[in-house]
């Protein structure tokens, strides 16, 4: 990577910590510090805790196509003013409505796609994924971070203060996207960067897309449920609050540890088996904190359970998106597995809420053990194909000649899928990498030119 894209990479992943700190900060703390507003119930609290899911679900397709009209920086600044706005509103929040108004308007600033395309625009295609998986890296980190620090920064200035200093994040990141975020000389590929409208009712058909959509819609009802409930438990076995980092700490260090360790057992394994392993973990957690009598050692021991499950499903579901999705089609199956990420959290929030309120806690727990058995059946139709790699080259044919270079390239020994777009004056490829030659394809492509 040169100057310039190790300077995007840094700054835009910095926009991504400062924004989602914002968001998940208050889920540990939120189940317990509400509890003294008016309205306060069940049912609100699951709506506080997914209420940003919704709009975050049903804007993030038009935002990302929004920023190929309007430029990326526009809308990445629009939507950071929207979420300091939420978060704004929600700490001056005096009872449960308004303090939902101010997560759902939280939501709003939905510009996960128009950074991936900033991203896209200001790096090489060769560096490109480089970019992509540092900006990935950083969202992990954030949830981890925020699960540690909303605890603290409550205990300090509550629940109101989370939200001013969330504001104030969104603040920082606004210069930060307008002087230090470099400006994009060209723009990437839409393809396989920004969703496109016209491409949605394919990718909803494709069934190994819709069930890796649906998996990712579950695994964000999963973590949801779980802030419904953890927070109350732990403070039920005696912590306080600002304590309560103290357990999740070891906990996520431990997931990762965890996770590296599923990770190396996977490797050989049909696609699907590490997955519906996973989903399985999730599965024994819900089932421990239904039945067994929970101890703090043992709601450790159930916890650490779910997270190396979750760690393992959010980090490689979307690389399976990434490959099973049609080549030049990977920005709108991204989009529309970002719509069902979000979704899920909302779903999951206000699912919780109403069980909670008028079936009790089993209720929630019942739930989720029932979603668990759904997705093992789910998973267990998932195609086991190899993965594929992409690769994007640059060509400069006209329509009628397009066709001709297409078959062409289908035509070289592990090319999986072709789609030549000639107004982005791009071929995308997915292929076997074991058998493909990429310098015949640019060879082809240069003749073509």
């Amino acid at each position: 990577m040169n100057k310039v894209e190790i300077k995007a990479a840094a700054s835009l992943a910095s926009v991504y910590v400062l924004r989602m700190l914002g968001l998940f900060m208050v889920m540990p703390v939120l189940a317990i510090l509400t509890q003294d507003y008016a309205g306060y119930s069940a049912m609100m609290v699951g709506l506080a805790i997914g209420g940003y899911g919704l709009t975050q679900a049903l804007l993030q397709i038009p935002m990302g196509i929004l920023s190929d009209r309007i430029g990326r920086k526009p809308v990445i600044i629009g939507g950071l003013v929207l979420f300091a706005a939420g978060s704004i509103v929600a700490g001056m929040a005096e009872n449960m409505s308004q303090l939902i108004v101010g997560r759902v308007l939280q939501g709003a600033g939905a510009i996960a796609g128009a950074v991936m395309a900033l991203a896209a625009d200001v790096s090489r295609e060769s560096e490109r994924t480089k970019m992509m998986a540092i900006i990935g890296v950083s969202i992990g980190f954030s949830f981890y971070l925020a699960v540690i620090l909303g605890p603290v920064i409550s205990s300090a200035f509550g629940l109101s203060g989370i939200f001013m200093v969330t504001a104030a994040l969104a603040a920082l990141a606004i210069p930060l996207v307008y002087f230090v975020v470099p400006q994009a000389v060209n723009a990437a590929p839409q393809g396989d960067t920004l969703p496109a409208l016209k491409d949605i009712r394919a990718m909803l058909a494709n069934g190994e897309l819709l069930r890796l959509n649906l998996s990712v819609l579950i695994l964000h009802m999963m973590i949801t449920l779980l802030f419904t409930y953890l927070p109350e438990k732990i403070s039920a076995a005696g912590w306080p609050l600002a304590r309560h980092w103290e357990l999740y700490l070891p906990v996520l260090i431990l997931s990762v540890a965890g996770l590296v360790l599923l990770m190396r057992m996977a490797k050989g394994w049909a696609i699907r088996l590490p997955l519906m392993f996973s989903v399985a973990m999730l599965l024994v957690a819900f089932a421990g904190y239904l039945w067994v009598p929970l101890h703090m050692s043992w709601l450790m021991v159930f916890t650490l359970v779910f997270f190396i499950g979750f760690n393992f499903l959010e980090s490689n579901l979307p690389a399976l998106v990434s490959s099973v999705a049609p080549a030049g089609k990977k920005g709108s199956a991204m989009g529309l597995y970002a719509s069902f990420q979000f979704f899920g959290a909302f779903l999951g929030g206000a699912i919780a809420g109403v069980l909670r309120q008028y079936e009790g806690v089993e209720s929630v727990f019942m739930l989720a053990i029932l979603l668990c058995v759904c997705w093992l059946l789910l998973l267990a139709g998932l195609n086991g194909s190899q993965r594929l790699k992409r690769y994007t080259l640059t060509v400069n044919v006209t329509a009628s000649e397009a066709s001709h270079l297409a078959h062409q390239l289908a035509n070289l020994a592990g090319v999986n899928d072709v789609t030549v777009i000639p107004q982005e004056r791009a071929a995308y490829l997915k292929v076997d990498d074991t058998r493909f030659n990429l310098q015949q394809a640019r060879q082809i492509v240069g003749e073509q030119q």
